[in-house]
């Protein structure tokens, strides 16, 4: 005889929505307005479910999602309207009462951060963007700014559609609108400790340190040349590393000192690994240039871990020879996993940063790659784009805001 199979549960019923009242509270700012209209709602013995708070210019909006008063009688809750309308006039402040169910429902899945940065962020960016967001299924749940300047930076809560295909639609808008967009998961993935691993050259720092060298040496043109081609994927790495370093030959090794302290760090550097740093992030570099400028970096900058190439040296001359495995496209892949390996982080909670073809592989594997000022193949690979010329702004990208980290700085200083 068969063994009968197990009836199936029977479907839950549907948890039916409380009622709830939407109280906004809209005007000029000023202290004591919350605790105002939380005092008046306090005499109504309601619950608060939900309160945001906003002020933007002096103008604040306040909303409060309450239970309705105790008992749930049409008295009560009439009282209460007329109640807070009378202490919103009193104190020269509009208020709206919006009664309802299913308020407090919660977000939809797919739930993301997008970071927009726009120098300027015009009205049409927003427009378009926000548009794409709709078309393609996902809700905006909020929106905050955060930063004013150097660029004006805001970032939105949006559900319902996943991070991958908002990605997607965002890039393609983001490049026609000219403003930067980063799309990353939500969740506490993004508050773990994480690793920041930087390009050296044009990222880190303005300069690119073999034409340093080159202009001692007196071949800085072909040295430019054959590194914008490398730069552009036009040449394998290695190989073109190999033809620049060749024409370094017979040059003074001396010249390190002059190298090193004609090095201009790119405008926001030492402010991003400084904030880094107070989170807890552990920050490297890793570098096609040489060990002998990114040993100074290292020193300078207080950094975690670094691997770079090495110049060989006889007799205190170059040789035209690197020494050592070659940090080349696949080589930094390599150390971004071993830095992270090393950091105890997984790959997925690092960030990776750079603005060349040499780049791609370690932007790739990083959990979130950052293409900072980079030529147009590296852009359209990366997770995101940053192409203004302040590197802290990759800060924002992360969810921290400009007056978080003045606010920091002040405290140190």
């Amino acid at each position: 005889m068969n063994a009968s199979l197990p009836s199936a549960d029977p479907l839950p019923e549907p948890t039916p929505q409380p009622r709830t009242l939407l109280v906004k509270v809209f005007g000029k700012d000023r202290p004591g307005i919350t605790t105002g209209l939380f005092s008046t709602l306090a005499d109504f013995g309601v619950d608060v479910i939900d309160i945001e708070q906003l002020v933007t210019r002096g103008r604040i909006t306040l909303c409060a999602l309450v239970t309705p008063p105790s008992g749930g009688a049409p008295g009560p809750e009439g009282e209460l309207r007329s109640t807070v309308h009378r202490w919103a006039e009193d104190h020269k402040l509009q208020a709206e009462i919006i009664s309802g169910t299913g308020d407090n429902r919660p977000r939809r899945e797919g739930r993301s951060h997008v970071t927009v940065l726009g120098h300027p962020l015009t009205a049409g960016a927003v427009a378009a963007l926000t548009a794409r967001i709709t078309e393609s299924g996902g809700n905006i749940d909020r929106v905050f700014r955060l930063a004013k300047y150097p660029v004006t930076a805001v970032e939105l809560a949006v559900s319902g559609v996943a991070t991958e295909a908002l990605r997607g639609e965002l890039a393609t808008e983001a490049a026609a609108q000219q403003v930067d967009v980063a799309v990353v998961r939500a969740g506490l993935h993004r508050r773990a400790k994480r690793l920041v691993v930087m390009d050296v050259d044009s990222t880190l720092i303005q300069d690119e340190v073999i034409e340093l060298f080159a202009a001692h040496a007196g071949c800085e043109e072909q040295v430019a040349e054959v590194t914008a081609a490398a730069m552009r994927g036009e040449l394998d790495f290695a190989e073109s590393l190999r033809a620049r370093v060749a024409l370094l030959a017979g040059l003074d090794a001396g010249v390190v000192d002059k190298v090193r302290s004609a090095v201009r760090l790119t405008p926001g550097a030492r402010t991003l690994i400084r904030t880094l740093k107070r989170l807890g992030y552990q920050v490297g570099i890793v570098s096609g240039g040489f060990t002998q400028v990114t040993d100074d970096l290292v020193e300078r900058l207080g950094l975690d871990f670094a691997a770079a190439n090495t110049l060989e040296v006889e007799d205190g001359r170059f040789t035209g020879r690197v020494v050592g495995e070659i940090v080349d496209r696949a080589g930094k892949a390599r150390m971004l996993a071993r830095f992270a390996e090393q950091a105890q982080v997984p790959l997925e909670q690092t960030v990776a940063i750079g603005d060349g073809a040499n780049d791609l592989d370690m932007l790739n594997a990083a959990g979130l790659g950052v293409a900072f000022n980079a030529k147009p193949v590296v852009r359209r690979a990366a997770d995101t784009a940053v192409n203004v010329p302040f590197l802290d702004t990759v800060l924002y990208l992360l969810g921290i805001t400009r007056e978080e980290v003045e606010a920091a700085d002040a405290l140190d200083a």
